[in-house]
């Protein structure tokens, strides 16, 4: 900020008069005079190297050195809205002019000496006391003794170093203040806007009377942060050369900006009420990362972070900032979750306000709607009393040492949940359920805009069982498996779309008995869609009558690093397949069953085995039984 002040009063003090002695000519009070000026993004040139911040204007065009520089045509930067601007040019910037006062020639004998200078006469009615106080000087400020009223009109006159002095002074001690007041005047006070700054960043005033003028930049295109202070032109001003002093009319200008941007990032994580994997720790962004994992019927939650641009007066305040939000097809809205909180620094731990869509809808809208191949769009926009807290809230810097306004460079938080859906539209795989927002913003020049966009994916997975038979002859539809996500100890549920023959996950339980038995198709196709990247074990608890169930459950491992996916079966890794131009999307094993030791059948030929067998062994147990009795009555006898 030091420095941005230094340069602000290094321009106003160079491109106002400053007067100690009169030049060599006299002021031609027959003439009219004119004012160019050249604006150019400062912050880029500097940042490219290309240009020194201690260059100052002279009043004198300079073609050879700033605008050969900065206004190289050979280089090109793109505008979003108004086209090309040559070099570092920056287009659509307008500044307002007003006359504020008289050029005098005032001749006085002060102790037996005669001398001339030149005095600037400001008339004394309530418009110009208010353009005085905003600049810290008062009629007690003025020289005098060139008081004068004429036609019952009072004007005072005023050196200029007083005038110089009172307008540093002030926008040292506040410079938002001291800018909005200012700029506040030219607009109240009949000021004429100039032309907005074209591809050369180039603009001019033609046919001014002489006298002193305040000019203030009014409307800013979106990439500007700080506009340049308020400054006093005096025409004509004189310029010493080489040849010595001259009085110049036609004066040439070059007020740099600096700019910059806001700054977007969206994030993602799974909710801990799905999963319980979140630590829940007290940090702000905890589980929050470019892309995440999940299940269907499992709830995300998606987190923006924007810092604010800077805001300095009401010439850069915004108009428009909005976010525009795209969830794919296979995610919905919770909806009327949104919340917007603002903080003091990007680590978002100091908190300043928090609008809840329930509670402050007079400060921002939510609006849901269609968008393309399914897509459902929600769209954030802040309103006139949102944007009014934004620019002008007086709850981060103080009036004492306000240097930004409103929120300016604060960070915004803006969270909001999705639902991953249990049906097709659901995106398996690698390619994942990328979920994209664009910030858009305006500044007072609302004619310019700028976007700003990044994304967040989901991704989720499936498992591609077959069921056979090892002599190729069992039922597979008897056969009923539970599916365990390991990690979080859940078991899954599941739904059949019969017409796909495919199950997919629709939540999870801890209870297994209210989990779902996945069940094969006759074919032995047991396909299950939406889990996330997860240990999982599959245990067979029922199959055919005529076959063993598994020893053990089978493992599954889905592992992903980015977009990279694999995937293991009992500790041996598979070769995952596509779904689509979506790769590595369902994790491919076989579960084998086998015959168990037969007993004999009933029924048919034989049925006559049962009842045979078993009178055959009830009439020898029998004659047994006869014989042991027999045998001993016998011995008994002898």
């Amino acid at each position: 900020m030091k420095k941005i002040l230094s340069l602000i009063i290094a321009i106003m003090l160079l491109c106002s008069l400053t007067i100690t002695a009169f030049a060599d000519s006299t002021i031609d009070l027959t003439r009219t005079g004119s004012v160019e000026l050249w604006k150019y993004d400062l912050s880029t040139a500097q940042a490219d190297g290309v240009w020194d911040s201690s260059y100052v204007s002279t009043g004198v065009r300079d073609e050879n050195g700033v605008e050969a520089i900065l206004g190289d045509p050979t280089r090109v930067t793109p505008l979003s809205a108004g086209g090309d601007a040559y070099g570092y040019a920056i287009k659509g910037v307008v500044y307002s002019y007003i006359k504020v006062a008289d050029v005098k020639t005032f001749t006085v004998t002060e102790n037996n000496t005669e001398h001339a200078e030149l005095l600037y006469g400001i008339v004394n009615n309530a418009a110009n006391t208010a353009f005085l106080t905003a600049i810290g000087v008062s009629a007690t400020d003025r020289y005098t003794p060139a008081d004068e009223t004429e036609g019952g009109v009072t004007t005072y006159y005023y050196r200029s170093d007083t005038l110089i002095s009172g307008l540093q002074d002030a926008l040292a001690g506040n410079t938002t203040t001291t800018k909005n007041a200012l700029e506040s005047y030219v607009t109240n006070n009949g000021g004429t806007a100039m032309a907005a700054t074209d591809a050369y960043g180039h603009s001019a005033a033609e046919d001014l009377p002489l006298g002193l003028y305040l000019f203030v930049e009014t409307s800013v295109p979106e990439m500007v942060t700080s506009t340049t202070a308020p400054f006093l032109v005096s025409i004509p001003m004189t310029v010493s050369s080489a040849s010595g002093s001259a009085w110049v009319y036609d004066i040439a200008l070059y007020p740099k900006n600096l700019t910059g941007l806001p700054t977007l990032d969206k994030t993602v994580r799974e909710a801990k009420s799905s999963t319980g994997k979140n630590n829940g720790s007290a940090a702000i962004t905890d589980g929050y990362a470019d892309s995440a994992t999940a299940s269907a019927g499992d709830t995300v939650e998606y987190q923006i972070l924007s810092t604010l641009p800077s805001i300095t007066s009401s010439a850069s305040y915004l108009s428009q900032y909005s976010f525009v939000d795209t969830l794919p097809a296979g995610l919905t809205y919770s909806r009327n979750d949104v919340v917007l909180e603002f903080y003091r620094e990007a680590a978002c731990t100091n908190k300043i306000a928090t609008w809840n869509a329930d509670t402050d809808s007079e400060k921002f809208t939510v609006a849901y709607s269609s968008g393309a191949n399914g897509a459902s769009v929600m769209t954030i926009g802040m309103t006139a009393a949102g944007l009014s807290e934004i620019n002008t809230s007086s709850a981060v810097y103080t009036t004492e040492s306000a240097v930004n306004s409103g929120y300016s460079d604060c960070t915004l938080r803006i969270t909001y949940s999705a639902t991953l859906d249990s049906d097709s539209s659901l995106v398996l795989g690698d390619t994942g359920n990328p979920n994209e927002v664009t910030l858009t913003w305006k500044r007072s020049n609302a004619s310019y805009y700028d976007t700003l966009s990044d994304d967040a994916t989901v991704y989720s997975f499936g498992l591609d069982v077959t069921k056979s038979f090892s002599d190729g002859r069992g039922d597979a539809t008897k056969v009923e498996f539970l599916l365990q996500n390991s990690t979080d100890n859940r078991y899954l549920t599941g739904s059949l779309n019969t017409t796909e023959g495919v199950w997919y996950v629709t939540g999870s339980t801890t209870d297994a008995a209210s989990a779902t038995h996945f069940k094969p198709t006759a074919a032995g196709k047991l396909t299950i869609k939406g889990v996330e990247d997860d240990s999982y074990t599959l245990t067979e608890t029922k199959t055919d009558s005529a076959y063993t169930l598994l020893k053990s459950p089978v493992q599954v491992v889905i592992s992903r690093s980015g977009t990279t996916v694999s995937a293991t079966v009992d500790g041996n890794a598979v070769t995952m397949s596509a779904i689509g131009s979506s790769g590595h999307a369902l994790a491919p094993f076989s579960v084998i069953n086998t015959r168990g030791f037969d007993l004999p059948q009933t029924g048919g030929n034989g049925n006559w085995l049962f009842p045979v067998v078993g009178l055959s062994v009830f009439a020898l147990s029998m004659l047994g039984i006869y014989l042991i009795f027999r045998s001993r009555k016998e011995t008994a006898s002898k």
